[in-house]
């Protein structure tokens, strides 16, 4: 299985016996609440081992960072009224009915390697012809506006910016990282004390992915030593 590596990081697609390693990062990333069990952990590892990434100190082996991803039809993430929702609802049984996938989790506690992930996963979506990945994001600068100016209209701090940029801090990361594309703003989409239970439907496209029968016919290395152009289309 290829790998690449940035500086100290190590990424590749997940197996089963990353899951301990996994297990250590969701405990330091998430409340026991949001946190992902093992269980859950093995099952999408088995479900679409090539949609599951890690990146892993070179040195300790330690989980740095992981994406979890799945097809999903556009019509089920913007219908749904909470995460579980998309996260736990059957996949189309053909890839080929879909060409977007629903990031169930971004998990990470270096900047870095969170997009290193999206830089090895680039190619790989290309070839399969993924044309836009759908998540949900807190807003965990909600709560402290809420705190500070009263009552507060969500959908307004969502769409409020800051020059160019989102006003809410994660909003801006993503945005940042391609995801500019507010679906919907759902009340009670998460637990997440920050954002106040509320979760905003982000939409990315995959950069150049419209060129898809020509990136199927090009090898794969090819298209990996292509990756750090993504820096400049995002």
């Amino acid at each position: 299985m290829r790998t690449s590596n940035f500086h100290s990081i190590t990424v590749r697609f997940l197996r089963l016996d990353d899951v301990p390693a996994l297990i250590r990062l969701e405990q330091k990333c998430w409340t026991a609440e949001q946190a992902a069990d093992g269980a859950a952990l093995r099952r999408r590892i088995r479900r679409h081992p090539q949609l599951c990434v890690g990146a892993f100190d070179a040195k300790t082996g330690e989980a740095l960072a992981s994406l979890f991803m799945k097809p999903v039809l556009p019509n089920t993430v913007a219908a749904a009224r909470r995460w579980h929702d998309c996260a736990q609802a059957d996949a189309p049984r053909d890839d080929q009915a879909t060409r977007s996938l629903f990031g169930i989790s971004l998990t990470s506690v270096e900047p870095r390697a969170s997009w290193s992930l999206i830089r090895f996963f680039w190619p790989h979506a290309l070839r399969h012809g993924w044309r836009d990945i759908y998540l949900g994001s807190p807003i965990p600068g909600l709560a402290r506006t809420v705190a500070k100016c009263g009552n507060v209209d969500v959908e307004g701090y969502v769409n409020e910016r800051r020059g160019d940029l989102p006003r809410d801090p994660q909003l801006r990361y993503y945005h940042r990282r391609g995801f500019r594309e507010v679906v919907a703003v759902r009340p009670g989409y998460f637990p997440h004390e920050q954002s106040m239970d509320y979760g905003v439907v982000l939409r990315g496209r995959i950069p150049l992915s419209r060129l898809w029968p020509l990136w199927r016919c090009v090898p794969l290395a090819w298209l990996q030593r292509m990756s750090g152009i993504i820096d400049a289309l995002t």
